[in-house]
């Protein structure tokens, strides 16, 4: 890996420790913000990929502008059937662990849901300003090209989604209900469903080169955590549903290789 890309990743990681644990560390213990408050400055915390890019994007682009890289980044056609098709392979995932969940545990399906505290418009707003639009830029529109052209496409999923996996760690021990033991499966879960994303994505994007993709993909995972009330069984459930994807996306690649 070259070095300015293991600036990008290292630095990355620094300023969104560094914000998570400054800005909102001290917004909650010192100022004791309101949760709509807390929920506004994490939003801002998930732009810190972008962040990094912009500022030094002299370094980590030579000889490129902004204005390039964003044109190149959305640049590739969208076609709506895989678009959609995409939304509903990430919306589905979800559904069916719940579901799954639902019949392991004999409880109804609705009785994992939840409206949330916020009204639906706000959900959806907080949904599309954090990660979707926050990191995308970074993960997928900066590394994402590079690690496909070094890599094979199994391995630069892999990459990319240890890379991504990895960069939520202090999140696991600050915004996490689970303790003990318990952080093994959450942690192993967080791993394998986030390489699962970045295989999505590259599949999808493979053919059509556009962050919109990775944008939607992002929001529709995100979006349905806004209303699940869930258990650490559902991290394990919706993990062995991610490795059913990954190792689905693998044959399909294979197959497609022998064409």
């Amino acid at each position: 890996m070259e070095k300015r890309v293991k600036w990008y990743v290292g630095l990355s990681y620094f300023v969104f420790w560094f914000m998570v644990l400054g800005l909102c560390g001290t917004a909650s213990m010192v100022f004791h913000c309101p949760p709509v408050v807390m929920r506004i400055l994490s939003n801002i915390c998930a732009w810190a990929p972008t962040i990094v890019l912009l500022i030094g994007f002299k370094y980590f682009c030579p000889d490129r502008r902004i204005a390039d890289f964003y044109k190149k980044a959305f640049g590739g056609k969208v076609n709506i059937v895989t678009l959609v098709a995409s939304a509903i392979l990430t919306l589905g995932a979800t559904i069916i662990t719940v579901f799954v969940l639902s019949l392991i545990q004999g409880k109804a399906f609705g009785e994992y849901w939840n409206l949330g505290s916020y009204p639906f418009w706000a959900s959806f707003l907080f949904s599309i300003t954090t990660g979707p639009t926050g990191e995308e830029s970074g993960w997928r529109g900066y590394l994402r090209p590079y690690l496909n052209a070094k890599y094979s496409f199994f391995s630069a999923s892999v990459i990319q989604g240890v890379i991504w996996a990895f960069w939520h760690t202090i999140l696991w021990f600050v915004d996490s209900d689970y303790m003990g033991i318990q952080m093994i499966p959450y942690v192993l879960s967080n791993v394998i469903v986030m390489t699962g994303l970045c295989f999505i994505m590259n599949l999808f994007m493979e053919k059509n080169d556009n962050l919109i993709y990775s944008i939607v993909i992002h929001f529709c995972f995100n979006f349905l955590y806004c209303f699940l009330q869930v258990d650490i069984w559902f991290y394990v459930v919706l993990s062995a549903i991610y490795i059913v994807i990954i190792a689905l996306i693998c044959w399909k690649k294979n197959v497609m290789s022998k064409e």
